[in-house]
């Protein structure tokens, strides 16, 4: 985990999950992940949309070519656990479906515009993963 993520981390956890400076004003939450080839723990720190009572999240890598590598810890699995503001909240992870991104998507780059120029990088490349969070339990 690298040094800012374990800041914002500590930050989200001391202020019932609000945290300041980029992530100031947004709906942050805390994604666990065990690592698909390590089986290590990992968490983090991510931007949501709510939608249907879960959550989606986005694995836009800030617009890199690749995904993510918790995306491919989550695909591989998708049982975990989200901290939402002082929740705590299981979940089963899957990607969503054409007709399911769109949507959400477009909220997405509406509410956070750095999502817009992070398509604009990896069109040549990939299509940003929607992640669907749903609520188990």
């Amino acid at each position: 985990m690298t040094d800012r993520n374990t800041a914002v981390i500590e930050e989200f956890r001391s202020n019932a999950g609000r945290v300041g400076g980029y992530f100031e004003g947004r709906s942050l939450l805390l994604l666990h992940h065990v690592g698909a080839r390590t089986g290590a723990d990992r968490i983090s720190p991510l931007l949501y949309e709510r939608f249907d009572g879960g959550y989606a999240i986005f694995a836009s890598k800030g617009g890199a070519p690749a995904h993510p590598h918790w995306y491919h810890n989550i695909v591989a699995n998708p049982d975990t656990r989200v901290e939402v503001g002082e929740q705590t909240v299981t979940v089963r992870a899957r990607i969503a479906t054409q007709a399911e991104r769109r949507p959400i998507w477009e909220q997405a780059k509406r509410n956070f515009q750095p999502f817009a120029d992070y398509e604009q990088k990896t069109k040549a490349h990939r299509t940003i993963p929607v992640i669907l969070l749903e609520t188990r339990g």
